[in-house]
């Protein structure tokens, strides 16, 4: 019997088949949308996709786009592995942004210890931005949805004092004056690499050794260990011995610090700029990001680039079909609401591994005892 219940347990779904059949079901929307307008979907996910990947040039574009949605997703990743949902990513990264932009325009040093405090100063800016919201939740138990999405706009009102005030390009009132080259995170080697992409940039180096400093902290460390036991359960990580408040505001301020870096990677990588009256969508993409990778950095990662793949090839999209790019957004959201309904997929799959089990249990009795009235 033991065997038995190891066996249908080894044939429950895991994440990646979850993911896999919101993907699925998220571009097959996506293709009878297309069909409704008259267009062939096949033909339509052939331009997104060649977009992104038909040369050296549109992959680093496409991992440039990624990259800004690898660190808002990692960031909401990590607060709810921890029990928080921080939907202010997207202040957290104009925080970001804006100290590594204000560095960018005002520190002069050798390029390494220029790079260590450029990522640093965005690192900050996020992380002082989330820790307000960590504050309000852990001494207040202000819900840090409500809190954090009041400090997106105090982020969003301020940049749009700061920059014309403080930043403002010599004949331009809505952005700031442009980052230098040789002050930005972009590469002259990769854009080598990537035959001349002019948006590919250094945030792919960080992005790896942020990935594994995450699934580290989460997985082999103390500290992972009691902000993980402080989301399953506040009661019992207190009975433990765990300061709930401390890990509370730590780990929003550690979520703030990895959006922050998204900032870093798009205002200083990508754009080279800060527009006022923009409010980053990738802070709420990072969301959907961090829900179809499960929330683990791996997953984050893989969701990321798939993301920034029709990100990057809505726009080829439209320019060789009659398809609007905001299909590409519509896959997207479909794909999100899958995601979310996850137990209905848990349920679905288990329950056809486990006829297919009870099929194979049906047949191997009767081969047995097939072979044993032969024996006989």
């Amino acid at each position: 019997m033991g065997d038995k219940v190891t066996e249908k347990e080894e044939r429950k779904s895991g994440p990646f088949l979850i993911a896999f059949s919101a993907v699925f079901l998220g571009l097959l929307a996506g293709g009878i949308l297309m069909a409704a307008i008259g267009e062939n979907p096949f033909e339509a996910y052939m331009y997104m996709f060649k977009g992104s990947l038909m040369n050296m040039e549109r992959i680093g574009n496409s991992l440039a786009t990624s990259m800004t949605l690898l660190f808002t997703g990692l960031a909401f990743a990590f607060a709810y592995k921890t029990g928080l949902f921080n939907i202010g990513c997207s202040g957290q990264m104009l925080a970001g942004g804006l100290t590594a932009t204000i560095v960018a325009h005002y520190v002069f040093l050798p390029r390494p210890i220029y790079f260590i405090v450029l990522i640093l100063s965005a690192i900050a800016g996020g992380s002082v931005w989330a820790a307000i919201p960590g504050y309000l939740k852990a001494k207040f138990n202000v819900h840090e949805v409500v809190s954090s999405i009041m400090m997106n706009w105090i982020a969003y009102w301020s940049i749009y004092y700061f920059i014309p005030a403080y930043l403002k390009g010599p004949s331009l009132e809505t952005e700031s004056s442009s980052i230098a080259v040789a002050q930005s995170l972009r590469s002259s080697f990769l854009t080598k690499i990537f035959s001349g992409s002019e948006y590919v940039n250094s945030s792919i180096f960080i992005a790896i050794i942020v990935i594994i400093l995450v699934q580290y902290c989460l997985k082999k460390t103390t500290l992972g260990y009691e902000l993980k036991a402080v989301g399953a359960n506040k009661s019992c990580a207190e009975y433990a011995g765990i300061n709930v408040n401390r890990s509370v505001i730590l780990s929003m301020t550690i979520s703030g610090g990895l959006a922050g870096l998204a900032g870093l990677a798009y205002y200083t990588g990508y754009s080279l700029n800060m527009q006022i009256g923009v409010m980053p969508s990738q802070g709420f993409d990072g969301i959907a990001v961090a829900l179809l990778g499960a929330s683990t950095p791996v997953g984050v990662l893989l969701a990321s680039i798939f993301f920034g793949i029709l990100q990057s090839g809505k726009g080829f999209m439209n320019a060789m079909t009659t398809v609007p790019p905001e299909i590409a957004d519509t896959i997207i959201s479909v794909i999100i609401y899958f995601t979310a309904t996850s137990v209905l997929f848990q349920k679905l799959w288990n329950g056809w591994f486990h006829k297919m089990h009870e099929k194979q249990e049906v047949k191997n009795e009767a081969a047995a005892g097939m072979a044993a009235q032969e024996a006989e």
